[in-house]
């Protein structure tokens, strides 16, 4: 597998060598590990952000909590709990 270098500061480095030693993955999968979280961080920030956006539009929000009142009742329906799961 071809690599590419990438320069760090020592401290970096050293913390890189010290989870990966201390988890026993490798450099590669400890910075590919904390990309995904990097990342899943982002993607709830947003939908933080989107969810600010739709509450200050008061029009907007009453809408969406119509919507959620209108679906709570879909789940009461006459399934037993194992039904609805298979």
């Amino acid at each position: 597998m071809a690599g590419t270098m990438v320069r760090v500061d020592h401290q970096l480095r050293d913390d890189l060598k010290d989870t990966a030693a201390h988890t026993g993955q490798s450099i590669a999968d400890v910075i590919r590990h904390s990309l995904e979280l990097y990342r899943a961080e982002l993607f709830f920030d947003e939908v933080d952000a989107a969810y600010a956006r739709l509450q200050a539009d008061p029009e907007a929000w009453a809408e969406e909590l119509e919507e959620r009142r209108l679906s709570e009742n879909t789940i009461t329906d006459d399934l037993e709990d194992d039904e609805w799961t298979e």
